[in-house]
């Protein structure tokens, strides 16, 4: 798997903060015309050429028709037999020309709306993925998920039967009342465009209400999906407590009331057919008694009669159609706004302007240096987590940090990746300010063993892998052996190719946490963090990794963040937090000669080790 040099979303429009539904059809209207993109504009001028040749062939199969029906009406049908003979002909033709043109346009236009589709929601995914960590710790995977899937489409149904359906119907109710205007009296015109005004007016008017209803639909929607996919992802915890009941009820009230909005839903679909119904059907009326007037007068032949009706219903029955295309479009636009809402999400950390040049200084090889310098942090403004951390982990150097939980040992590594910017002060690595640095080439050069692993739902080969995508077989294989689970591994039926489950759950806690050593082995960072990377190992297995870790040590700058001092005994310096302070630092030695913290620490812990 390679890296894409460029985001396939580049060439495209970039989103607003802020957008009416208006504006969010000019937004999406105007992936139709992308920059660097030719054969996307060449597809979508040709589609629209189709699109207008193909109404002009529909409204002459009515006037063929009429003329047909006029001279079969008359006498003179036996001494032009041959004219009937070649309308008919005509006839065919148009009809198969209007249908060939139709049919080519959507075949132009499907693989235009099939990129645009995948372009939006591809670029989604990407900028959920730039988002901060705060917004992912507070997010709703289910209700984000199905935004993303309903916005998908969403614009589907905007490209599909909106622009080529909504368009080509208006072009073609112009057009209709302009030849009507020409065959016949205004007042036939007149109430052709009343109709179609009515019909738009009601369609509007009522659409907008029901809008509403969709919105509370989609909430409830989400709210259901949440609940299920959050139950589903706690099934052990679901298990362990017996409360499937409580987790069937609490989905089962989600779906009622989701019932009962797709009921209301529904019905106020019926109200707008009914309403659209009723004004075609007045308007229908209307005409063909006027025609039917003017016939006994004898102001219009039979052919006109024929001509005007089959117009009308040739027009009314797209517009039939077009009330619940409207519907569609409308809930579409609605089914986009949580979509666009997490395009509008703004990164809570993002690169500086002048970033790109420094990151050259993390390309180096060789053990890096880390300073924090009067570090004060809060993830609450009004909790400071950090008061004044200040220390430096010269390159090569092995900095352990340990103290209760709730010291504040895991928001340094936090900080170190940048998943957060510190209140004040600041963190250098090699002299620069952590904020200098481009976040892709930051994090790069650091690689992590976290406490609570979490893998993918694929191969363990594949969750190794992923600290070095570009990785081959054997480097695989190797990091596996110094992470001492190859032989666990290869002695699986599938080897390297079992699936691991969702967030490996079918791997116990010491397995999934040697494969996060694995995967850290294998991306060769300069800064290592090691966050309670034994916690979930038995004492023999981590002094056999604990050998290892120490040969991945060597050369670069490691960041041991502990809870067993056994493991940290030979770090350069360590670090006792407590409340969010540095209260004691040195060696091993030097800490417990002190007889403060550490040392108490350290006696606690020999005492439960011979229990």
């Amino acid at each position: 798997m390679t890296r894409m040099s460029k985001p396939l979303s580049s060439d495209f429009p970039k989103n607003r903060t802020e957008r009416s539904e208006w504006s969010t059809i000019i937004e999406l209207l105007s992936y139709l015309w992308p920059s660097n993109q030719p054969k996307m504009r060449i597809g979508l001028v040709a589609a629209t050429i189709s699109m207008i040749t193909a109404k002009v062939m529909a409204l002459c199969v009515p006037y063929f028709y009429s003329k047909i029906v006029d001279l079969l009406s008359t006498d003179r049908i036996h001494a032009m037999a041959m004219i009937p003979f070649w309308l008919i002909i005509a006839y065919g033709g148009v009809r198969i020309l209007s249908s060939f043109f139709g049919e080519l346009k959507d075949s132009l236009f499907a693989p235009l709306r099939c990129r645009i589709t995948r372009i939006i929601t591809l670029r989604c995914f990407e900028h959920m993925h730039h988002l901060s960590l705060k917004f992912h710790l507070n997010r709703q995977t289910g209700a984000i998920t199905r935004a993303i899937e309903r916005g998908n489409e969403g614009v589907e149904t905007i490209f599909r039967i909106g622009i080529f359906n909504i368009i080509p119907t208006l072009i073609e109710a112009l057009m209709v009342i302009a030849v009507i205007t020409k065959l016949y009296n205004w007042y036939y015109s007149l109430t052709v465009c009343l109709a179609i005004g009515a019909y738009f007016l009601f369609t509007i008017l009522f659409t907008s209400w029901r809008i509403q209803i969709r919105r509370k639909m989609n909430d409830i929607n989400n709210e259901a999906n949440n609940k299920a996919l959050d139950s589903l992802l706690n099934y052990e915890t679901v298990k362990y407590f017996g409360n499937e009941k409580h987790e069937i009820k609490r989905y089962d009230e989600a779906l009622h009331r989701y019932e009962k909005a797709s009921i209301t839903t529904q019905l106020s679909l019926n109200g707008l057919n009914f309403g659209q119904s009723f004004i075609i059907a007045i308007a229908l009326t209307l005409v063909m008694l006027m025609a039917a007037r003017d016939i006994m007068n004898g102001a219009f032949s039979v052919g006109k009669f024929v001509l005007i009706n089959t117009y009308l219903i040739q027009l009314y029955q797209p517009l039939n159609f077009l009330g619940s295309i409207y519907s569609n479009l409308r809930r579409s636009i609605v089914d986009l706004e949580n979509m666009f809402a997490l395009l509008a999400e703004t990164p809570e950390i993002p690169d500086q302007k002048n970033a790109l040049p420094l990151a050259d200084q993390l390309t180096k090889a060789g053990p890096a240096k880390i300073e924090f310098r009067d570090v004060h942090f809060a993830y609450n403004p009004e909790r400071e987590i950090l008061h004044g951390i200040s220390f430096i982990a010269e390159p090569g150097q092995q900095i352990a940090v340990v103290g209760p939980t709730g010291a504040g040992k895991s928001t340094l590594s936090r900080l170190l990746f940048r998943f957060y910017d510190v209140t004040s002060g600041s963190i250098l690595i090699e002299g620069h300010d952590l904020q200098s640095y481009r976040q892709e080439d930051l994090r790069g050069a650091i690689g992590v063993v976290p406490q609570d692993t979490v893998l993918f739902n694929d191969t363990i080969e594949y969750n190794i892998a992923y600290g070095n995508l570009q990785a081959s077989k054997e480097a695989i294989y190797q990091a596996a052996q110094l992470a001492q689970i190859h032989d666990f591994i290869i002695s699986l039926p599938d080897g390297y190719q079992t699936k691991v489950g969702e967030r490996g759950l079918k791997l116990s806690g010491g397995e999934k946490q040697r494969v996060a050593i694995a995967r850290a082995i294998l991306k060769n960072p300069r800064v290592l963090i090691l966050d309670e990377a034994t916690s979930a190992l038995d004492s023999q297995t981590e002094q056999e990794i604990q050998q290892a870790l120490h040969m991945v040590s060597m050369g670069r700058t490691v960041l041991i963040i502990a809870h067993r001092l056994s493991t940290i005994v030979n770090s350069d310096r360590i670090l006792v937090m407590v409340d969010g302070m540095i209260k004691e630092q040195g060696n091993h030695k030097t800490l417990l000669e002190k007889e403060g913290l550490y040392a108490n620490m350290w006696a606690i812990q020999a005492q439960q080790d011979k229990k």
